[in-house]
């Protein structure tokens, strides 16, 4: 059985209607079809993870109504980033496919848009930066800013009532460049693509940072638990309490022993929990 399309459907309705058909896999479904993708290049199975998440792909598409082009073209370039993350995906990293794939669904539907509609001098100056992106959002409806709006927005946004009005008269019907130019003061005003552009980690950078901080944040309590109580409490002192100021000094008075013991045992205890989470890293 084939993916739908919008294209091969009489309508995005009736697309939106048979998408609905497709039901939700469960963590163990998903991780058996990813898995028989993975290792087998099934495609029955590759079918199965895209089919159940085209639904995501519609809602995210409509996110993306108030920059005026075709649902049917959002959602079709939105597939084409969910068959990436699909191929992409690692079923042994942890992550469910939803949250790994709303990515690549994300940046083919930003391409898009930087393709398709050519805006021209959107910011022109530093101060508007963001006034593009969220003009929209701040309406009310469609119908022309009244004077209060225009005063609240300008004050939310900080920038001049003005420049509110003339973005606004742009959105409506002109067209504005998605880069970023120079104005007369020879200042580059800033450029409204890099809103577009998502400049978080992707997913798999993501889960790898997040499993390595879990990593090391498991192998310092393994490593803490090794110590002997003297030496746990020296480092935990030292270096790990919120307000680590005991100097070498008020731990030799504490244990009744000389600052250079108390070096003697720090010093071994860092080299052990060194010793302890690098091994926990390489495992």
């Amino acid at each position: 059985m084939t993916i739908p399309s919008v294209a091969s459907l009489d309508s995005l309705d009736q697309y939106l209607r048979t998408i609905k058909v497709f039901p939700v896999l469960t963590a163990e479904e998903e991780y058996d079809y990813a898995t028989r993708l993975k290792k087998d290049g099934d495609l029955e199975a590759a079918r199965a993870l895209i089919v159940s998440h085209l639904r995501l792909v519609a809602s995210i598409a409509r996110g993306y109504a108030g920059y005026g082009l075709p649902q049917s073209d959002l959602i079709q370039e939105g597939n084409i980033g969910l068959m990436k993350a699909v191929k992409r995906f690692d079923p042994d990293r942890g992550v469910r496919l939803v949250s790994f794939a709303m990515h690549w669904i994300k940046a083919e539907m930003n391409e898009f848009i930087v393709r398709n509609w050519r805006l021209v001098k959107t910011a022109t100056t530093k101060a508007q930066r963001k006034l593009f992106f969220n003009l929209r959002s701040m309406k009310q409806s469609f119908d022309t800013l009244s004077a209060d709006e225009v005063q609240h927005i300008a004050k939310e946004l900080n920038v001049k009532p003005e420049e509110v009005m003339e973005m606004e008269y742009r959105l409506n019907g002109q067209e504005i460049s998605l880069d970023a130019h120079i104005d007369d003061d020879g200042d580059e005003s800033f450029s409204p693509i890099a809103y577009l552009e998502d400049e978080s980690p992707e997913p798999a950078q993501h889960l790898e940072n997040v499993q390595t901080e879990q990593r090391q944040s498991s192998g310092l309590s393994k490593a803490l638990m090794s110590l002997d109580e003297r030496s746990r409490r020296v480092v935990e002192a030292r270096w790990l309490n919120e307000n680590a100021t005991s100097t070498l000094h008020d731990l030799a008075a504490e244990f009744n022993v000389s600052a250079e013991r108390i070096r003697q045992i720090e010093q071994k205890a860092m080299q052990k929990i060194k010793s302890i989470m690098t091994a926990e890293l390489e495992h």
